[in-house]
Parts: structure tokens; C-alpha cells; sequence
């Protein structure tokens, strides 16, 4: 259905007519405007339904999305498009006004299954609604303030305390058929000059994780590279996934470690402590570079 078939009073209010409308208050009135440039997708990490996630962020979070999709592709609206809500931290809304939508969706309780048929097939229709209603570019953010699409860990700036979310397998999702679907629905090419972006973990940053001592420096702050290498770790059946906190803990360095003697490393090179040439192996396999 094209943006010339919505109901008028629908695209004025930026309703997605293709939703379950569940208007969240006060946020809904009270928050500022937006012009929505960018979606993002997040996990929510619970196996939930569109009326949970409202009650969710009704009674426990000020942090909603403006989106929830079910597991049965359900899709429920909870804030305007053009109005903010809080899930993307800095992408959230800009000082020239731009912000992005974002819509989470039900997943496992460690965000690491793929989305279901359903599921893709409801991103897809709202990616395309997003390009006809508020023409968004038919592209992969290239940075974190870039127009286009993507999803919550591409980019750090989109995560006050870092996130590995979604996982791996809906990350694959994006790029294979997600986006090429969005695509494809609105009769648009995709731009074959931009590659898609992957994720980079900052090495010094991550050394410094691992090599921290929180019964010295108090509680542990967690670090979004930290995170992606845990969920690649866990991947690899070497980390439990409850443990896959963002904090470069014992678990993770013997998680790592153990990936070190894999790569063929011994002794004082298989420590845990991560370096350049096991880490690019690492997320040369799990979407994500090394800076």
C-alpha cells in the first residue's frame, strides 16, 4: 500500500496505519517533535507481546520505542513518528531537530534468535512505510547521525551503557533480508557505492576493560565493545549467555582465553587479555571490526 492509500488523519498524526495504535502517555504529548530521519531496530530481550511492552513502559521505564513487534509479527504503536521517544540515546533527537524511530521486538531472553518469518515480514512493510511517509534514504546509516536505517548496536551513540542488541543472527537478518526487502518494496535500488557498516571495537578500550580491577575502582562499568566480543564469545560456545553483562569479567577472560588457544596461542598469549590478530579473527566471524 503506498503513502497515497493512508487514511489523511493517520499520516498526519504519523500513525502507521499498519499498527495497533496504543498511545502511550504522558510521553506522547508531552515529548518534543522530531523529523524522523533514521530506524532502528533493538531486541527487547523477553519474549513479549505488543500490549506487554506497553505496560512495560507505562509502569517500569521512561525509555520506550515508538514501535513493538511481537513474535507473530504483530505490530503495535505506541508514540507518533514525529514525536521523540527514548530508546536511542543520542540518535533520540538532534540539535537540528532530526531524531530516530525505533521499534523493538520480541526475542529470547539473551536477544540471540533470529526474527521469525512473521516477524520480517512486519519490518519490512514498516521500512517501507518509513521511506514513503518520511522519505527516508534507501540506505544503512553510515555514522550515528547519518539518514537511512540500521539497528541499536551499530553504533555507540546509540546506547548510553552499550548494547549487543540485536544479536548476531538478526544483525545477518538486517543485511540479507531485512533491508533488501525495504528495499525492494518501494521499487528503489539499494546505493551499490556504500558498502554497510560493521561495528568496531576499540582495542585499547577493550584491553583496558580486561585488564580493570572492580574491588579497587568500585562498580564496573560496562562498554559496548565488550559486549559484541561476550556475544561472539557466547556464539562460540565458549561464554555463557547470562554472562554476556558488557563487564570484561574472570568469565570473559577465560571465555577469551580459551578463544586464544583455539587460534593456536599458549601460554602468556592465550591470557584472555584480547590482541589485534585475535581479535579481527573474532570479528571477522561475528560482524564487527577492530579499531
Amino acid at each position: 500500500m503506498g503513502i497515497c492509500d493512508l487514511d489523511p488523519r493517520e499520516t498526519a498524526m504519523a500513525w502507521y496505519p499498519g499498527a495497533t495504535k496504543r498511545e502511550l502517555e504522558p510521553e506522547s504529548d508531552a515529548q518534543p517533535a522530531i523529523r524522523p530521519t533514521q530506524l532502528i531496530l533493538h531486541s527487547i530481550a523477553a519474549p513479549w507481546s505488543g500490549e506487554r511492552m506497553y505496560e512495560y513502559w507505562r509502569d517500569s521505564t521512561n525509555l520506550e520505542s515508538h514501535f513493538g513487534c511481537a513474535y507473530d509479527g504483530g505490530l503495535w504503536q505506541f508514540i507518533g513518528t514525529e514525536t521523540r521517544a527514548d530508546a536511542n540515546a543520542s540518535a533520540n533527537r538532534r540539535s537540528d531537530g532530526t531524531g530516530a524511530v525505533s521499534v523493538e521486538s520480541a526475542s529470547n531472553l539473551e536477544h540471540t534468535d533470529p526474527w521469525t518469518e512473521a516477524q520480517v515480514d512486519s519490518l519490512i512493510r514498516l521500512g517501507v512505510w518509513m521511506h514513503e511517509r518520511h522519505d527516508l534514504p534507501l540506505r544503512v546509516c553510515r555514522a550515528w547521525d547519518d539518514p537511512g536505517y540500521g539497528y541499536h548496536r551499530l553504533f555507540a551513540k546509540w546506547s548510553i551503557d552499550g548494547t549487543a542488541c540485536p544479536g548476531d543472527a538478526r544483525v545477518r537478518q538486517f543485511h540479507d533480508r531485512i533491508f533488501p526487502g525495504i528495499v525492494a518494496g518501494t521499487g528503489g535500488t539499494p546505493p551499490v557505492d556504500i558498502p554497510a557498516p560493521r561495528p568496531a571495537v576499540d582495542l585499547a578500550e577493550l584491553v583496558a576493560a580486561a585488564r580493570s580491577d572492580p574491588s579497587r575502582q568500585g562498580t564496573p562499568v560496562t562498554y559496548v565493545g565488550t559486549r559484541m566480543v561476550e556475544n561472539a564469545l557466547v556464539a562460540e560456545g565458549l561464554l555463557a549467555g547470562h554472562l554476556a553483562d558488557g563487564h570484561y569479567g574472570t568469565a570473559t577472560l577465560k571465555a577469551y582465553a580459551e578463544w586464544q588457544r583455539r587460534l593456536g596461542y599458549n601460554g602468556s598469549d592465550a591470557d584472555g587479555i584480547p590482541g589485534r590478530r585475535s581479535l579481527t579473527r573474532l570479528g571477522a566471524k561475528h560482524g564487527f571490526t577492530v579499531a
